[in-house]
């Protein structure tokens, strides 16, 4: 069987350093093509940090998928012709003056394959940005995969909408933090692989995140709901796991 290689990426982001924090994840984009994976998943607003005092309108952190500052990632895309899911803070698509917490996917030449605004805000999020209205697709090398953002997760109809679509993995950028959220984590995840047969990636914090410690913790849950690969608690770092193609 003819198998595809993902990752997950979780480190410590820099508060508000758009440019260092695309740097890193350059590298793990680098990394990870280096031990065989074909797209890497970043946590929530990995390219700034949790740190939503700084994500206002008209703040200088936001971005868009043609923004020079991420460059660096679209450079490393190009160079392993793999993808990389970018969680961050960007300007609406739509004009509107709120922004929104948006994955942009680059995909092997480094042009955008898809982007997803998440639809379900948590608590002072909504105080910030605007929700979205649609799900997020892409494809690669010939597996439908879908998006999703956190709170997102919570909502068990985004991932029966996403095998209802005959996605085959569900990527996850998140933010958990050590005590209840890694409860909620454990609680989560395994339910939307085995309740829809998905492979279900996660990526996530760790480390200081805003008002948060994330737990680290990233993982992928085959469609039966156990874990194929666990990333260390408390370390920057991949994890790394099989999908099998269809």
């Amino acid at each position: 069987m003819v198998r595809m290689l993902v990752a997950a990426a979780q480190f410590t982001s820099e508060p508000g350093s758009v440019d260092a924090n695309a740097r890193r994840m350059a590298a793990y984009v680098r990394e990870a093509a280096g031990r065989g994976a074909r797209v890497t998943v970043f946590a929530e607003l990995a390219l700034t940090g949790y740190e939503l005092e700084l994500l206002t309108p008209g703040s200088s952190l936001l971005v868009t998928p043609g923004d020079p500052r991420l460059e660096p990632v679209l450079a490393a895309c190009r160079e392993t012709a793999t993808a990389a899911v970018i969680n961050c803070a960007a300007r609406s698509a739509d004009g509107g003056e709120r922004p929104t917490i948006a994955s942009f996917v680059f995909g092997p030449d480094g042009g955008l394959l898809t982007r997803y605004d998440k639809q379900h805000l948590y608590e002072q999020e909504r105080e910030v940005f605007t929700p979205g209205a649609g799900d997020g697709r892409f494809e690669l090398d010939g597996v439908r995969f879908a998006l999703a953002t956190c709170f997102d997760n919570h909502f068990p109809e985004v991932a029966e909408r996403a095998a209802e679509d005959k996605c085959r993995a569900y990527l996850a950028s998140s933010l958990y933090w050590r005590g209840n959220g890694e409860r909620e984590r454990l609680a989560v995840y395994p339910s939307r692989a085995r309740d829809h047969g998905l492979y279900v990636v996660l990526a996530n914090h760790v480390g200081p995140a805003g008002p948060n410690d994330g737990c680290g913790l990233s993982a992928v849950w085959g469609p039966d709901g156990t874990v194929l690969a666990e990333a260390a608690p408390g370390e920057a770092g991949l994890v790394l796991a099989d999908v099998p193609m269809p």
